[in-house]
């Protein structure tokens, strides 16, 4: 009879032994997905990326669509950083201040009508002050009218596939069917990043307009994190009675960039406490490997209907691994796929292929690759020198 209770107990023992273990690896398995509601309680969605890869390191809500107060800027300068990467606008170029841009409410620089100011200026004052004034002086230049403007902002949602984002202005007042969601506002912030320098100016914290004049006007930083957390150097906040207070944020330490959104929370001290918690998750937990750097030559190619006949290309981004710290990632591979057809001319930063990074099996990301240059047509002349010079080498 003790024998059998004392194998019965000892099956017992081992069943909830076994459930015990089982329900600790759930919790572990749960620790493990970075989706801890602890890490953003008190904000309605949140994401955090890391930028070279667009990995998610954890994320609550991040589709839902809410409103993005002034994170709506992030797409207004990206589109603003764009033309200036063409060529088409210059940051000393003067802009004439329109009555429309001058009477914009809510934040400002306080413009006036037939004022002129720079670019350079003016992106200080989006990227500072969140200046609605000075995003719509620059919607206007770039695109005729704000409304021109955010036809193109909506154009750009499409072309970066994101299903979740409408702008019906150019600076984030409040508007009937304007709507994002974090991962959206994560993506567009990956994108505007692409431009590195737009960091020199979300990075400030402070600084001045119109230095030294009567009308001078000081710039205070919106993003109190450029200051209080080492590493954080842009990128938009966003406040409304409607959308509560957000925040999209970057940070960088060593050769690791993360990006984090956080929307809806009740106070300025929740979302940026919100905020600090998932940097350090972030710096704590993972770390990255960089491969390539924005703009360096991968390949080139051989083009003999084009003025220059060999072409550089390189990369459109930075890139990198990512893995979670002590975590073995394997050998690196890296192969490049070029497209076939090409249709000249081509434009700086026209797409011409692709880097796939992969380790054994797994592919980790892909990454476009890009013209360094324009690259025309070759001229009569020049073909007939290049078809002389193979003639002589033939005989």
């Amino acid at each position: 009879m003790k024998k059998k209770l004392a194998l019965y107990l000892l099956v017992i023992g081992l069943i909830l032994s076994t459930t015990s273990i089982h329900v600790l690896a759930e919790e572990s398995s749960s620790n493990n997905r970075n989706d801890s509601p602890e890490l953003a309680k008190d904000v309605k969605s949140a994401i955090l990326i890391e930028r070279d890869t667009g990995k998610i390191l954890f994320e609550k809500e991040a589709h839902e669509q809410l409103p993005p107060a002034s994170m709506v800027k992030i797409m207004t300068l990206l589109l603003v950083m764009e033309e200036i990467d063409k060529g088409n606008l210059k940051k000393d170029e003067l802009i004439s201040i329109s009555e429309n841009a001058a009477n914009m409410g809510g934040s400002q620089i306080f413009l006036e009508a037939g004022e002129e100011m720079t670019v350079d200026d003016l992106l200080k004052g989006i990227a500072i002050a969140s200046g609605n004034d000075a995003s719509v002086a620059l919607a206007e230049r770039v695109a005729g009218s704000e409304e021109a403007f955010v036809k193109k902002m909506n154009e750009k949602v499409q072309a970066l596939q994101l299903k979740n984002t409408k702008f019906q202005n150019a600076s984030g007042l409040p508007a009937k069917e304007q709507y994002s969601t974090a991962y959206d506002m994560a993506r567009i912030a990956k994108e505007l990043l692409k431009y590195e320098d737009i960091t020199n100016y979300t990075s400030i914290y402070e600084d001045y307009l119109r230095k030294g004049k009567e009308n001078e006007f000081w710039l205070v930083n919106t993003n109190k994190l450029v200051r209080f957390y080492k590493g954080v150097d842009g990128l938009k906040t966003g406040y409304t009675n409607e959308a509560g207070y957000c925040l999209t944020s970057t940070a960088k330490k060593q050769d690791m960039r993360v990006i984090s959104v956080v929307m809806g929370a009740d106070t300025i001290k929740k979302r940026n406490a919100t905020t600090s918690s998932m940097l350090d998750y972030a710096f704590n937990h993972f770390e990255t490997k960089k491969l390539f750097d924005k703009g360096q030559i991968v390949t080139s190619i051989e083009m003999l209907k084009a003025e220059n006949e060999k072409i550089d290309v390189v990369t459109s981004q930075s890139i990198s691994t990512i893995s979670q710290k002590g975590e073995d990632v394997g050998k690196i591979k890296t192969t490049v796929h070029l497209d076939q057809n090409f249709t000249l001319p081509l434009k700086k930063g026209d797409i011409v292929g692709e880097l796939v990074i992969s380790s054994g099996n797994k592919e980790l990301s892909k990454t476009p690759l890009i013209v360094k240059e324009d690259v025309k047509e070759a001229s009569y002349y020049t073909l007939f020198k290049r078809s002389l010079r193979k003639l002589s080498k033939s005989q």
